[in-house]
Parts: structure tokens; C-alpha cells; sequence
């Protein structure tokens, strides 16, 4: 008879984060670094029922991804900027046993809004497995301190804990990014894990079993169906939640406002007169062209290869925004986001560069206030 499996990792509660405060040394805070001050003011005016070891109940989660007021007058930022009901089945979902999956395709913001979930439920959002061709199972399950094993055999001590069994062990929220970019044999070790919340090793005759809180969010684009597909088995461990496009142009540009503005602070850039003039232009060419009609409806166009996201339209305004202050008087022009845009369209040397020529010519240079915009562009492409 073989000896009974006993838990690999005692479980564990989190402790409040120590994450410190967003340094200006550090390009990219994270999320539970950058909104600290935001975090913080929710979770002490936050009084509704917690689901075991979130750091805020769900109500509050949803507040801090959507934007809102507090009572005593704090200001929440909005971080998505779409349909409501969308974020509060996301969070809803993470409050369950089951597993979220957001989908989308690129630039619709499922890796800013899978670390803002987790930053907010758990206060930590860097638990996080990301997904490429060349992932090992062990980046999902475990992997050895191969100098310790080779020494020693297999043991406690040199077992190295993945993230998701880190996350397993502590009760909180693991994060897979690009999940289909994952060879299908390691997309499908995350059923045991998912389906039984526990994770054997064999080698040690224990498991890791998840403790109250732990739950997973996954990312995944609709450009890779086909890539690896997930298997029915695996698919059913998550809800599903697709982060659509923009439904408007008004709430595009606000979204692309928004996000250029941080940057541009993170970058220390100069905000640039005209920007937001500008912003409307690159977000307008981008929906037409991924539309395949232009905003009035009246004219056709060829869509480019590309995806022409709203993350896309906020690195060309980015770019345009640097050219402006390190080489023009720092007023944001058309010569500033011509090339950006060159670059977003034209992914396909040959296919795309066609499109690009027929837009300019049909609808670019013919619409009022736009001549400016097609010189740019013209002299860029020559």
C-alpha cells in the first residue's frame, strides 16, 4: 500500500503587500505599486462582505478598474474603459472556483485588465507565467534546483515553486499570459490544477492543494486560433469574458488621452498643444481602416494585415509625442505621428503598403482640414 499523499505547502496567509510605492526610477511600476494610494483608499471605505483573502470585495474591485468617487471625495481613475458588465462578470467570476480566460484580439487591454484584477483581489500581481512557444511545463507545475537535487535527491528544498503553486499555497490570483501561445501538452497541465485545485508531485509523494482565494486569470487573442488551440477539457475550467473594441470613437480617443498622458509623465514629456487633435486623427484612421469603411459610411476601404489596436494607436501618439519635444517646438503636428503611422499599417511590405497608398489618395487627401496630414504622410512614404 503506498504511503497517504500529504500537502506539499502548509497554506498560507498572504500578509498585507509590501510592495513599495512607484519610484521614479522604475519605467514601469506595477499596477499594486502604481495605484497604491487608490488601493489603499478602497479597501479602508470598502465595508462590503470579502470572499477569503481578497483585499477588497468585489464591489470594490470592479470600483478600482472602472473609475469612480468615494465617499469622502478620493477620485478612482478608470482603468477599462468599457461595458460594465463585462468587468463586474470578470470579477464575479474570480469571487468563484473557476477560472477566467480573456479574450480578445490584440490591444484590447486583457494583460492591463488580468493585472489590475490581480493587483486588486490579492495586492500582488506579479505571480505570472507568460506564454511562448518555448514554455516548459515547469513554468505551470514546478521545477528542480538542479545543484540540490543532483546533491541531495529530490527533496522540499530543492523543489523551485511556479508561480501558479505559489499562488496555490497563499490563496491568491495567478496570472497566464498569451495562454495559446503555450504548446498544447503544457496549456493542459492546468487541468488538474484547475479542475481539482491540487498539484501532485510525484517525485515527492505530496501535493500543493489550493487554499480559499486562489483562483487563475488567463489572456488569449482571437489572432492565434489555430496557433494552439485549447482543449474542450481545458476550456471548460474557465469562464470566458471578451474585451471588445471600443465602441465609439469619442471613448477611443478618451482611452488613448488617458493612457498617452501617463506615459508621457512616466517619460517626462512635455504635454504637447494640439494632442488631443491629433489623437482623433490616428484613432479615426485606425477604425477605418480595420472597419474597412470610412466614419461617414460612404466609402469602402482595403483593411492592412495588421490589428491597428487601440495599444497600437497609443505608441504612435507616444512616439509623435517624443518627436514633438526632443525635435520639433513641441506642438504635436502631422509630421510627428506621419511615420508611427507608416509603421502601424504598413506590417506587410507589399500588400499593406497598397493599402496605405489607396487610403491616402481616396480618403486622407480629400477630406477637409486632412491636407496637412497627407503631405506628412506622402513625404514619410517617399
Amino acid at each position: 500500500m503506498s504511503a497517504p499523499i500529504t500537502p506539499l505547502v502548509e497554506p498560507v496567509v498572504p500578509v498585507p503587500s509590501t510592495a513599495p510605492a512607484a519610484s521614479a526610477e522604475v519605467l514601469r511600476p506595477h499596477a499594486e505599486a502604481a495605484f497604491a494610494g487608490e488601493l489603499a483608499a478602497l479597501a479602508a471605505q470598502d465595508d462590503r462582505p470579502r470572499p477569503e483573502r481578497w483585499r477588497m470585495s468585489p464591489w470594490a474591485v470592479a470600483t478600482y478598474l472602472l473609475g469612480g468617487t468615494l465617499p469622502d471625495g478620493t477620485v478612482i481613475t478608470p482603468k477599462y474603459v468599457g461595458p460594465r458588465r463585462i468587468v463586474e462578470v470578470a470579477v464575479t467570476t474570480l469571487a468563484t472556483d473557476r477560472a477566467l480566460l480573456l479574450l480578445g484580439v490584440p490591444g484590447t487591454a486583457k494583460t492591463w485588465v488580468s493585472e489590475h484584477l490581480a493587483a486588486a483581489v490579492s495586492g500582488d500581481s506579479t505571480l505570472l507565467v507568460q506564454g511562448t512557444a518555448g514554455t516548459p511545463e515547469e513554468a505551470v507545475r514546478y521545477g528542480w534546483n538542479y545543484a540540490r537535487l543532483l546533491a541531495h535527491g529530490p527533496s522540499r528544498e530543492a523543489l523551485v515553486p511556479s508561480p501558479v503553486m505559489r499562488a496555490m499555497a497563499q490563496g491568491m490570483t495567478a496570472r497566464v499570459e498569451e495562454l495559446t501561445r503555450m504548446p498544447a501538452d503544457v496549456q493542459d497541465s492546468l487541468i488538474t490544477i484547475l479542475s481539482e485545485k491540487t498539484l501532485p508531485v510525484p517525485e515527492l509523494g505530496e501535493e500543493t492543494q489550493a487554499v480559499r482565494g486562489f483562483n487563475l486569470i488567463a489572456t488569449a487573442n482571437d489572432r492565434d486560433r489555430g496557433v494552439n488551440d485549447l482543449s474542450s477539457a481545458l476550456r471548460r475550467r474557465f469562464n470566458t469574458v471578451v474585451l471588445p473594441l471600443p465602441e465609439s470613437a469619442d471613448a477611443e480617443v478618451g482611452i488613448v488621452a488617458r493612457r498617452v498622458g501617463q506615459l508621457g509623465r512616466s517619460l517626462d514629456l512635455p504635454p504637447a498643444p494640439g494632442g488631443i487633435e491629433e489623437i482623433r486623427r490616428v484613432v479615426t484612421v485606425f477604425r477605418e481602416l480595420r472597419g474597412g469603411v470610412t466614419a461617414d459610411g460612404r466609402t469602402k476601404v482595403k483593411s492592412p494585415s495588421g490589428t491597428l489596436s487601440t495599444a497600437e494607436a497609443i505608441s504612435v501618439v507616444t512616439q509623435g509625442l517624443a518627436l514633438a519635444a526632443h525635435f520639433g517646438d513641441g506642438v504635436l503636428r502631422p509630421a510627428d505621428i506621419a511615420a508611427g503611422l507608416l509603421g502601424a499599417v504598413v506590417r506587410d511590405p507589399a500588400a499593406d503598403r497598397v493599402v496605405w497608398q489607396e487610403y491616402l489618395e481616396t480618403v486622407v487627401r480629400e477630406r477637409d482640414g486632412w491636407q496637412d496630414l497627407y503631405r506628412a504622410c506622402r513625404e514619410v512614404a517617399a
